[in-house]
């Protein structure tokens, strides 16, 4: 299949625009000044494995937020097509509109959480990561009882669970209101929506990292190869902004599975868990399970003192 689409001439990459007007040509140009020439190179060496993963019809496309419907449509289907030829796998790829009068919170009760990282798997397998890598965007931490040391947790515990000195938190995307990661992005790849989710433009993301390195709760994964899934693996209900298979040197994020939770279902994470730990909904909705939580619990934040205002939430029974 050709990459060429029966579409209208793009812009050239030299006059393409985030929508406040900052072009890539631009953010590059800000990124060697900011670490200089030898360093800058060595950080451009994501940029040209990106490159290599995409399409020229795909480099030259325009940003999310500047597409109309009938462009939209037209990627959606590229973009099928193009999962067909190279993993062979049927899927369908939507884009879920934020919900109006919806804004989305997590909460996680710390005293049933078993630490047997059904939620990491579940993730893996629904945001179709790459299996060699066992990626994932949910960390289980295994804590001291008492601590809230995040450094002082490990993710790598092989052991009959749980172990009764600890206790198990884990830890993704916190949905941040104030999010650091989309202040740190020089081209605008990154925003939260309507709805409080933050999402990647997986095709306007040049690779930088800066976003990455911003986010003090390890959030942010970046793709160092093109991932690898069987046909047969690959999830088929995919969200554009979401569990889409993601092209070599970007980065990506766990997105509260909005192709399904803006449909009305639950996170993949959240229907894995065996003891009941999640709770997801509507924080604007007084009768929904996430607001009873909020009211009724003894919630806290992860690093309330950075101001990131986290819509992810803990707490514990007693």
């Amino acid at each position: 299949m050709s990459d060429a689409q029966p579409s209208p001439q793009p812009p050239t990459a030299e006059s393409r625009q985030t929508p406040s007007g900052f072009n890539r040509r631009t953010a590059l140009k800000v990124l060697g000044a900011a670490v200089g020439v030898a360093a800058f190179a060595k950080a451009a060496e994501p940029l040209a494995r990106w490159a290599s993963d995409q399409s020229l019809e795909e480099f030259l496309r325009e940003h999310y937020k500047e597409l109309s419907p009938e462009r939209l449509a037209e990627i959606l289907a590229y973009h099928e097509a193009k999962t067909k030829e190279e993993y062979g796998a049927e899927v369908t790829i939507t884009d879920d509109a934020p919900l109006p009068g919806v804004k989305f919170g997590y909460a996680l009760n710390l005293s049933v959480c078993n630490g047997c990282r059904n939620c990491a798997q579940a993730c893996h397998e629904e945001n179709n990561h790459d299996r060699a890598s066992r990626n994932s965007y949910i960390r289980v931490l295994e804590m001291d009882k008492g601590s809230l040391d995040l450094e002082g947790g490990s993710a790598h515990y092989h052991h009959p669970l749980p172990h009764e000195d600890k206790y198990y938190l884990p830890v993704q995307c916190q949905q941040c209101d104030n999010p650091p990661c989309v202040h740190a992005c020089p081209v605008e790849a990154t925003w939260k929506q309507e709805d409080g989710i933050v999402v990647v433009d997986y095709n306007w993301c040049i690779g930088c990292r800066y976003c990455a390195a911003a986010c003090p709760y390890h959030a942010r994964r970046f793709n160092w190869k093109k991932p690898r899934v069987p046909a047969d693996e690959i999830h088929p209900d995919q969200g554009y902004l979401s569990n889409r298979m993601r092209p070599q040197g970007v980065i990506e994020k766990c997105t509260f599975c909005l192709h399904r939770t803006r449909r009305g279902r639950l996170p993949a994470c959240l229907e894995a868990c065996p003891t009941g730990a999640r709770v997801f909904g509507n924080l604007l909705d007084p009768a929904s399970d996430i607001r009873w939580v909020l009211d009724n619990k003894r919630v806290f934040v992860l690093k309330e003192d950075l101001g990131t205002k986290p819509r992810f939430f803990y707490f514990f029974d007693k």
